[in-house]
């Protein structure tokens, strides 16, 4: 981008001036297609908003998953939400369900959460307020680390969403299947441009180490976002993550003009 193509005499300040750098996954319309990416592994659906709503036990170990990234009642991110919407909002619908979530949480237990704590859920994803405290800790806990990672890294838009769609799954936490520890173990066979690695052979490194931690759980041994999407854009040179973008997820086809 931004290469001079032909002959003749640059005057000073275009001769010394960079080329842009193309935008990262946090430029809006970037950020917009890694939403309806995500989505499409995780809702089968492009239409990312709708997953407010969204609420569902599918039996992986982590009780209810909901709502636009899939917090997790067992895992503590669902709490986390609850209780910055009830921050903001006290006496929301979802408030008096935080004694059960502080309970639940590290198990895949409803205890104290049903009958009523998914359509309570739906009632509150109708609530503006609700939706952004879900847009905030989407972003607080898994976009804004991935891409700031990303970018300390040397990674482009792919890469940055390859960490996204990485720790949207596993986690940033201590175990072996983490964000971090899959990252640790790309670095032991490549090096990211940061480092003076070349960014394709890395994001190979990096997504072969996601692929085994997928495998190491039964819930996510299925690795077609990562061989039919990520994979397929990285062979096409798309590190830019530029329209337009086709791919699979679960077998199903996907478009983004």
């Amino acid at each position: 981008m931004g290469a001079v193509t032909c002959a003749g005499i640059l005057s000073p300040a275009s001769a010394t001036a960079a080329p842009a750098a193309a935008p990262g996954l946090d430029d809006p319309a970037k950020k917009e297609i890694a939403m309806k990416l995500v989505s499409s592994a995780e809702n089968s659906s492009l239409d990312w908003k709708a997953q407010y709503k969204y609420i569902e036990d599918i039996r992986d170990g982590r009780g209810y998953t909901a709502g636009i990234i899939g917090f997790c009642s067992g895992t503590g991110d669902m709490l986390d939400l609850v209780q910055l919407y009830t921050d903001r909002k006290p006496g929301n619908v979802l408030a008096r369900y935080l004694p059960a979530l502080r309970r639940v949480n590290g198990t895949d237990s409803h205890s104290g959460l049903d009958p009523n704590f998914p359509s309570d859920w739906r009632k509150a994803a109708q609530d503006s307020a609700f939706q952004q405290a879900q847009n905030d800790e989407r972003d607080r806990v898994y976009f804004n680390p991935a891409v700031r990672q990303g970018k300390a890294d040397g990674l482009r838009a792919l890469g940055q969403f390859a960490y996204y769609d990485a720790i949207v799954m596993h986690g940033d936490g201590g175990d072996a299947t983490s964000f971090s520890s899959i990252r640790r173990r790309a670095l032991r066979t490549a090096k990211p441009p940061a480092q003076g690695g070349n960014e394709t052979t890395y994001l190979n490194a990096f997504l072969d180490a996601r692929v085994w931690a997928m495998k190491q759980e039964e819930a996510h041994s299925d690795t077609s976002r990562v061989d039919t999407a990520q994979r397929v854009f990285l062979r096409q040179g798309n590190l830019d993550l530029n329209p337009p973008l086709d791919w699979k997820v679960y077998g199903d086809s996907y478009h983004i003009g």
